[in-house]
This record gives structure tokens, C-alpha cells and sequence, in this order.
């Protein structure tokens, strides 16, 4: 069975920020932790070496594929920040078209700092990912 890349670790956060290089991609990371810590409620996790995550679900695909993953996350990477929310959910649309200057990938959402964003669109974004996946994928 194939094992998932990703999985929660043990390694510190904070640690985690403080090895950014960049002093503003730095900042830039504390202020999503409080923005999402505040928003979900959830304590942050190291998702394998780069991502900090929040929550977390169990998912069984229909191939038999399954897994663990974050409800939401993000990840200050060297290029820009990549902020990690639910797919699928029809709601993420529409609120990505208020976010601010961001671009995407297939389920990441890529920005260059927190100051070309809207925080309580951000906000949202956080909120309605975790009801979605919670949702979709109920603890049992």
C-alpha cells in the first residue's frame, strides 16, 4: 500500500518559522498561524517538513486509496505562500474571487504576502474548508 508523503509529525512550528529566511515571509507565516489558529480553533501541526497544519480528517477514496490530512494549512515556501483549503466545495470559488492578488493550483492557493489579501475572506475560506471536509468526511 502506497504510504501518504504527508503525515503529522512531532516537529516544532515555531522552530519550523524561524528557519524562513525571508524576515518578511517570517512575519508573514506568524500572522497566518494567528489567523488560523484563531479561526479554526485547532493547535498547530507540522504536516511533514514544510506545511502547518490545522485539524485533520480521515479520507477513503473510491480507488481504496486512504489517508490523513489537514483540515486547512499553509506552507511559507521560498516563491510565494501556499495556503492549503478544501476542493470541491462550490463556495471556494467565490470567495477566492474576493481574496486579493493570489493565484492557484490544482488544490493550493498561491500568494506573495498577506498584505495583497483580505483576511476575513481568508477567514471565510478557513471556516468553510474545515465545514466542508467535516462534512464530507465525518470522524467516526
Amino acid at each position: 500500500m502506497v504510504q501518504p508523503k504527508t503525515k503529522e509529525t512531532d516537529g516544532s512550528v515555531i522552530e519550523f518559522i524561524e528557519r524562513v529566511e525571508s524576515p518578511k515571509k517570517r512575519e508573514d507565516a506568524y500572522q497566518l498561524l494567528d489567523i488560523y489558529t484563531e479561526t479554526t480553533g485547532y493547535e498547530a501541526k507540522m504536516w511533514g517538513p514544510s506545511i502547518i497544519g490545522f485539524g485533520s480528517y480521515h479520507y477513503r477514496y473510491e480507488s481504496g486509496h486512504e489517508g490523513d490530512a489537514p483540515l486547512v494549512g499553509f506552507s511559507p515556501r521560498k516563491a510565494k505562500i501556499s495556503l492549503y483549503f478544501a476542493t470541491g466545495d462550490t463556495e471556494r470559488e467565490a470567495l477566492l474571487s474576493n481574496l486579493g492578488k493570489h493565484t492557484t493550483g490544482k488544490a493550493c492557493v498561491y500568494i506573495n504576502k498577506v498584505a495583497d489579501i483580505d483576511v476575513l475572506v481568508l477567514q471565510a475560506l478557513i471556516t468553510q474548508s474545515v465545514s466542508f471536509l467535516q462534512e464530507k468526511y465525518p470522524s467516526h
